[in-house]
């Protein structure tokens, strides 16, 4: 097990750790009805708090940040000398967290997606797990939520005696939403991103080499390319840019953002 705490990477303070610590911080704070906020980060992500003082100051106030990316391992070896043997992928993670939790009778509660994506993610949770508790469950609403509604939500969630909560909105919604319900929740909240379609089976993952050499973001590219395009495609380069100016010590990247101004809301 292996947690060496908090690194810089361009701003963005991501959590040097692997899966079986990661699990372990997760399932200790829903134990001990602990609120924590936890979220993969692929360089999409990363680069959502560079380029947001926000958004940064939302990601570095998370209790774990943890490298989804081979090349944010990279980054993690190269500048703090961590010695990380794998990634912490965010659907990997999903499905130790799902395993574990049916093992340990740990209710889950899910949020997000559409409700036919949600349906066939329990049908194969279910068939996956047998035992696993699903405290509940509902779609996205893909709009703001208002005061009111997020006040409901909340009291849903709590009532249903769930003890983590998995949160898919895509990034960077997913973040916003674990961060504005942080404090009304006694649980763990997992930002876990494209791992609800990927273990309902809705969408192909990259073959696991692919994984290895850090090439899953292209598998993701071919896969869908008019959604993705602008993602990869400008924020690879400018992260490996970044990444070499931090490098070479010509640009430093303090952790400080700027406190939100408004809550987004996003449901």
């Amino acid at each position: 097990m292996l947690d060496l705490g908090k690194k810089n990477v361009l701003g963005v303070m991501i959590n040097a750790i692997d899966y079986e610590a990661t699990l372990d911080r997760i399932f200790s704070a829903a134990r001990d009805h602990t609120p924590t906020t936890v979220s993969a980060l692929a360089v999409h992500g990363v680069m959502t708090g560079v380029l947001d003082n926000e958004h940064r100051f939302r990601l570095n106030h998370f209790d774990l940040l943890v490298p989804d990316g081979q090349p944010v391992r990279w980054v993690l070896n190269l500048l703090h000398s961590t010695h990380l043997a794998d990634r912490v992928r965010g659907p990997s993670l999903t499905r130790m967290v799902c395993a574990r939790a049916a093992q340990d009778g740990v209710p889950l509660y899910l949020y997000g997606s559409t409700p036919d994506n949600l349906a066939q993610l329990r049908r194969r949770l279910a068939e996956d797990h047998p035992t696993l508790q699903i405290a509940g469950h509902e779609p996205s609403r893909f709009r703001r939520l208002t005061p009111e509604e997020r006040a409901e939500l909340t009291e849903r969630i709590r009532s249903s005696g769930a003890a983590i909560l998995l949160v898919g909105l895509g990034c960077p919604r997913q973040e916003t939403f674990a961060y504005e319900f942080r404090d009304h929740l006694s649980i763990p909240i997992l930002a876990i991103g494209a791992a609800f379609p990927f273990l309902a089976g809705l969408t192909r993952e990259a073959p696991a080499w692919m994984g290895r050499v850090g090439l899953e973001w292209l598998f993701r590219l071919l896969s869908e390319p008019q959604r993705l395009w602008r993602r990869y495609l400008y924020l690879n380069p400018a992260y490996l840019v970044l990444v070499a100016l931090q490098a070479v010590g010509i640009s430093r990247f303090p952790p400080e953002g700027k406190l939100p101004t408004t809550e987004s809301l996003f449901g």
